[in-house]
């Protein structure tokens, strides 16, 4: 496996995106790719976020930060320059979750601060979070993605995201911010250029063999360009403006599940999924499974069938039976 690394000192959330994206098809099959990549004053949701919801947009757009839409499921996330983005772009043979990780733990040792993975994605030093993780599949490219924080301005998480009470009681905490540390709270003098080497050097060590540097004659900047104007639009970024008149909410052990209705004649007439969990191609799938079936837990069921696990089909119908 031939180890790739790219860089960039562009800092604009939806042009790294927008390569992130593009790297899916540049990847050849005997190549492993690190990215390395941070953008500035940007709050980052999941693909299935409603983003009205999760962030306070006017405070954020106010103070001249930026709202950006991953490919990934997951929670929204702040980033700025305190903060390392990371992703590894892998050909789905070689994509190996655990081995990959181990990369990112060797590099906080590597800056003196222990680390242990916990959970599904995130990564923790001291009992608190400085590194949370998403994946990402296209055909035979995957990609597994995620922060690093060493110096970032943890109160604007406070500013900035609207976290559910249920999702912080789930985690034990009182707020977002009492989760969350930086890795120069526990690795006194780390910083993001360390934090660089140090992911580059575990990189190396984790999977034998020596670093080059990705060709970036390799990108084709005009389908960059496509991508991040897409991406950056304003319909992308907020999903339809919809008026549903139904709402059910719950959160399961797989995350969080918002399902906005409406009903007609006794059939869901429209339904919009909002998520958190990581299952992005699942929950992106649910609506088009529910339109049109009767307000009934039999047909509920058969919808739902071949959905997603078996714990999720089963918290979904529970939940469809409240209507």
């Amino acid at each position: 496996m031939k180890l790739r690394l790219l860089e960039t000192s562009c800092t604009n959330p939806y042009r790294n995106l927008a390569l992130e994206e593009h790297l899916l098809s540049c990847v050849r099959n005997d190549e492993a790719l690190l990215y390395l990549w941070q953008n500035d004053h940007t709050v980052v949701i999941g693909q299935n976020q409603n983003a009205l919801r999760e962030v306070n947009l006017s405070r954020l757009r106010a103070d001249g930060g930026h709202l950006a839409r991953r490919l990934s499921g997951g929670g929204a996330v702040y980033h700025d320059l305190g903060n390392l983005n990371f992703t590894f772009v892998l050909p789905k043979a070689a994509y190996d979750l655990a081995r990959q990780t181990r990369v990112i733990l060797e590099a906080a040792r590597l800056l003196g601060a222990p680390a242990e993975a916990s959970g599904r994605n995130d990564i923790l030093a001291g009992g608190r979070k400085f590194s949370g993780n998403a994946y990402y599949r296209r055909g035979e490219t995957w990609y597994h993605h995620g922060t690093l924080l060493v110096d970032s301005d943890l109160d604007a998480l406070g500013r900035y995201l609207n976290v559910s009470p249920e999702k912080l009681a789930a985690r034990g905490v009182a707020s977002v911010r009492s989760r969350v540390c930086n890795l120069s709270e526990c690795a006194p003098g780390a910083t993001v250029e360390g934090a660089r080497r140090a992911m580059t050097a575990a990189f190396s060590s984790v999977y034998g063999e020596k670093v080059e540097m990705f060709d970036q004659n390799r990108i084709k900047n005009n389908e960059v360009e496509e991508i991040k104007r897409r991406i950056s639009a304003e319909n992308y970024l907020m999903g339809e403006n919809k008026l549903f008149l139904l709402s059910l909410q719950r959160r399961f052990a797989w995350g969080g599940l918002e399902l906005a209705l409406n009903v007609h004649a006794g059939r869901i007439s429209d339904c919009r999924a909002y998520s958190d969990a990581m299952e992005e191609h699942e929950i992106a799938a649910l609506p088009a499974r529910l339109a049109g079936c009767a307000v009934d837990g039999v047909a509920f069921a058969k919808a739902l069938a071949g959905w997603g696990g078996e714990d999720m089909r089963r918290d979904v119908l529970d939940m469809l039976l409240e209507l």
